[in-house]
């Protein structure tokens, strides 16, 4: 008997080690996988840090402008109408002389003329420099001190993103204007500084980016957030609980609950082509409109929507519906009164969960139009800001992404950083909620 025992002790305890030993195994399976996850994420976000940090830099040069009236203003009587017929053509020699009065101040060594000197300027300069004039005439006759961009290729050199090796044989920049541009960093003309464009101006061209922003891109998205938020809470919640709180158990309700969860399923694109079909080609609703957008965000959020409010329904305790109607509550004031208030959190964690889902989609937006370079200036009015052809963050993203210039790309990346800032703080924004206003039951 003894015997036994002893081999029966000895098995337990080998089977114990065994176990033991799984467990081992399947904890640091799991902490392999986490590591791996967590590497992924910081090696993300480096590179997008990295490469998209740049962007919020921007290279100006300070040049002192000479504002001829012979050139600006041949008449001399400051007419508003005779200074609006000077075009871009007219302002480029103000700055080739800036150039050869700057050079000749300094003793620059430089053998470039005036003219290829201002190259480095970007392609934007002349009209800014109109658009100045324009809205204040007095600086006609004065030499002003003007900030200007400086083009795309000279603001890639000053941030390490080109160098001289990549322009050997480039038609854009030339090595004795990166000789120019060196001797004017070390007397403070040329600069880099924060870039406040990036986040408040609009797309521009192919052959200006340094002059392209951000900030009418992430006006577009806020309303079409604003258009979904509008139309798929009130719905989305409406249809849960009536689903979930009245709706009678049947054939009916079940296929529309198989519906709502294959919904959610569906790739993004396919809401793009039935906003496409039905409210571009069958309703004739403008395109590229943020109106448009958010309907067809709002169609790919309410399925998110509907089966997180019921689940925040669902958790609320059958004891709260009893005693209500105990106390000889109805079923509506049961459910508005009771139900719904406790459940709140879960489904405003949901929406916002469901906002931050449709803020970073892209291929419903392509679909229906909105990609960059639509709007240039900000919308005036909230009629404007839903109705007027506009681009969305993730599609001006895209847009970017696919120009061949490199400071484009630069941008894209930047894009990016200020997309997630929005998701993250969106997603924040609900977890804080949820453990505000949850209630342990």
């Amino acid at each position: 008997i003894m015997a036994q025992e002893t081999r029966f002790l000895s098995a337990s305890s080998d089977l114990s080690r065994k176990r033991r030993a799984a467990e081992k195994r399947y904890r640091l399976y799991g902490l392999v996988a986490i590591s791996i996850g967590l590497l992924m994420l910081v090696i993300l976000l480096t590179t997008i840090i990295t490469k998209g940090v740049t962007a919020f830099q921007q290279t100006y040069i300070t040049l002192d402008i000479e504002l001829l009236e012979s050139k600006l203003d041949k008449k001399g009587n400051r007419d508003i109408n005779d200074i609006k017929k000077v075009s871009t053509f007219g302002y480029a020699p103000l700055t080739k002389n800036s150039f050869e009065k700057l050079i000749s101040a300094n003793n620059l060594n430089t053998d470039l003329s005036p003219k290829n000197a201002s190259k480095i300027l970007s392609k934007s300069a002349a009209s800014e420099l109109r658009n100045f004039v324009i809205n204040d005439t007095s600086v006609i006759g004065r030499t002003i001190s003007f900030e200007f961009l400086t083009n795309s290729w000279i603001d890639g050199y000053l941030k390490g993103r080109i160098n001289r090796d990549d322009i050997q044989n480039s038609k854009n920049v030339s090595p004795e204007q990166l000789d120019l541009v060196d001797e004017l960093v070390k007397l403070g003309i040329v600069e880099k500084k924060f870039n406040l464009s990036f986040l408040l101006g609009s797309d521009a061209s192919d052959m200006r980016p340094e002059a392209a922003g951000f900030g009418v891109s992430m006006v577009g998205s806020f309303y079409m957030m604003l258009v979904v938020l509008l139309l798929s809470l009130p719905v989305g919640v409406a249809a849960s609980i009536y689903l979930e709180e009245f709706a009678p158990r049947n054939w009916i309700t079940d296929i529309i609950e198989v519906n709502i969860s294959n919904l959610a399923a569906v790739p993004s694109i396919v809401f793009g082509i039935l906003g496409l079909a039905v409210f571009i080609n069958f309703m004739h609703l403008p395109q590229s409109a943020p109106f448009v957008g958010g309907m067809v965000l709002t169609l790919m959020t309410l399925p998110t929507i509907i089966i997180s409010t019921r689940a925040s329904l669902k958790s609320v305790p059958p004891s709260i519906r009893d005693a209500a109607l105990g106390v000889g509550a109805s079923k509506m004031q049961t459910v508005f009164h009771h139900v719904l208030p406790l459940a709140a959190p879960g489904i405003l964690t949901g929406t916002i969960i469901g906002l931050a889902q449709a803020l970073g989609e892209t291929a419903p937006l392509l679909l229906i139009g909105m990609i960059g370079y639509i709007a240039t200036n900000m919308p005036s009015t909230v009629l404007e800001g839903l109705a007027s052809p506009n681009s969305a963050m993730p599609a001006q993203i895209y847009e970017w992404a696919k120009r061949s210039d490199p400071a484009f790309y630069e941008r894209a990346w930047g894009g990016i950083i200020i997309l997630l800032v929005f998701l993250i703080t969106m997603n924040t924004l609900a977890v804080i909620l949820r453990r505000r206003f949850e209630r342990r039951w």
